[in-house]
């Protein structure tokens, strides 16, 4: 019987990604204003005035608290610049909006369907970590939510990221 893996390790690319940083009092409210204002990005208010294209995941970088025990409140929400436009990104209109050139990045990954939220997050953080068991090799303060649908569908996908260390 084949059963979906566990978890799986990868390693993606350096590139130039569109950043938005916000510290609402909820995790929803961060990604969801992050969010609108990087669409708005994609889709016209950039120095070419025209749709960039859309590229999943868009990532939520979070991290927690000294406890562990809830996430801090300030979220860095990414989307990754198309092919074309990783030489020489539009700028963005939005003052917010920064755009970073990111290292490689090796990360050990677990998907899970459902909406993002401080609890369901917190939940899948722990649950990596007991399939993981007691280990060095990732960091244990800062981690990736990566999504692969539009918010709005109930049961999108979406993956938590550990962080390799280097």
């Amino acid at each position: 019987q084949c059963e979906e893996a566990a978890y799986e390790e990868r390693h993606y690319p350096a590139g130039k990604w569109a950043c938005v940083t916000k510290g609402e009092p909820l995790y929803e409210q961060s990604i969801s204003l992050s969010f609108m204002k990087l669409m708005r990005y994609i889709c016209k208010e950039n120095s070419v005035g025209c749709y960039l294209g859309m590229t999943i995941p868009v990532l939520n970088e979070i991290r927690l608290t000294k406890e562990g025990t809830e996430l801090e409140r300030e979220v860095v929400t990414a989307y990754y610049l198309p092919g074309e436009f990783q030489q020489n990104p539009p700028v963005p209109m939005d003052p917010e909006i920064h755009i970073t050139e990111r290292a490689p990045l090796r990360v050990i990954t677990r998907v899970f369907y459902g909406m993002t939220t401080e609890e369901t997050i917190l939940r899948e953080i722990s649950l990596l970590w007991e399939l993981l068991g007691s280990t060095d090799t990732v960091l244990r303060e800062t981690y990736i939510v990566a999504t692969y649908e539009n918010p709005s569908i109930p049961q999108r996908r979406n993956e938590i990221w550990f962080i390799r260390r280097a």
